[in-house]
């Protein structure tokens, strides 16, 4: 079966403008151009359309799909099998967030009454969700599923007294690294003090601490757009900074 530019995109559910621009960075070109100069797509082109809509299902940006889907290595089937367990997960997810909601909406109205405990749960799982879809796909590359997994468990297992007091770390550490960004030294005794105070934030999350993993984690804060935009957003090269104080915290060299 063979699709013109509109009859895929309207199959597909996406727009003739998105399979354009899908085709102007070689991402999913078409099978052929015809006499009249329209793009045509074939079985092949569909299979990847529906792989590359996955990815962006899942979270994960352009750049890296269009790696994933046109390596030599990939494997269709096998990438179908990681979109159904990552689906599954995500469907439970929220199936416990609807379920979470439905019993908010039966209490405001009167019908159940529901514990402090189980409203806290719909926080903590909204927190997990979050991570997962801007950071997932990275983290589970640089530090194993595994380790993802246990570090999600533990958010689960957390008591609101620890929620509440990693919360008002991570704002004691965004307050202070204002300050000691403004010394301009990542070895002085207030940008240490930042760096302790963000290892203290990372055992929360982690199962397990090392410097190692903390100064990786450091330097992905450099390396990862989206962490630096975090971190500069009101003072440029912060980021950098708090890397550099991390590093020397740990021992890293830089």
């Amino acid at each position: 079966m063979e699709y013109t530019v509109q009859k895929l995109a309207n199959m597909a559910g996406v727009s003739t403008r998105t399979l354009r621009y899908y085709d102007e960075i070689g991402l999913l070109k078409p099978a052929r151009i015809n006499s009249s100069g329209y793009r045509i797509y074939g079985t092949s082109e569909v299979n990847r359309l529906q792989q590359i809509l996955f990815y962006r299902e899942l979270g994960v940006n352009l750049n890296d799909i269009s790696d994933i889907v046109t390596a030599p290595s990939f494997d269709g089937a096998k990438a179908l099998r990681e979109h159904h367990e990552k689906l599954l997960e995500k469907r439970e997810q929220l199936n416990q967030l609807i379920a979470n909601v439905e019993k908010t909406i039966a209490v405001t109205e009167g019908r159940t009454i529901m514990s402090d405990k189980e409203k806290f749960e719909g926080f903590k799982q909204t927190l997990i969700d979050e991570n997962e879809k801007k950071y997932g796909k990275e983290i589970r590359e640089k530090y194993g599923k595994e380790t993802v997994e246990k570090s999600n468990r533990k958010i689960k297992n957390m008591t609101e007294e620890e929620y509440e007091t990693v919360s008002k770390l991570a704002e004691e550490i965004n307050l202070k690294l204002k300050e000691a960004y403004k010394t301009g030294d990542p070895a002085g005794e207030l940008s240490q003090e930042v760096a302790d105070l963000h290892r203290k934030w990372l055992c929360f999350y982690w199962d397990s601490y090392s410097g190692e993993a903390h100064a990786g984690i450091a330097q992905m804060y450099v390396d990862d757009e989206r962490f630096t935009a975090y971190y500069d957003k009101e003072q440029p090269g912060t980021a950098k900074f708090l890397r550099d104080a991390i590093f020397i915290y740990t021992g890293t060299k830089n």
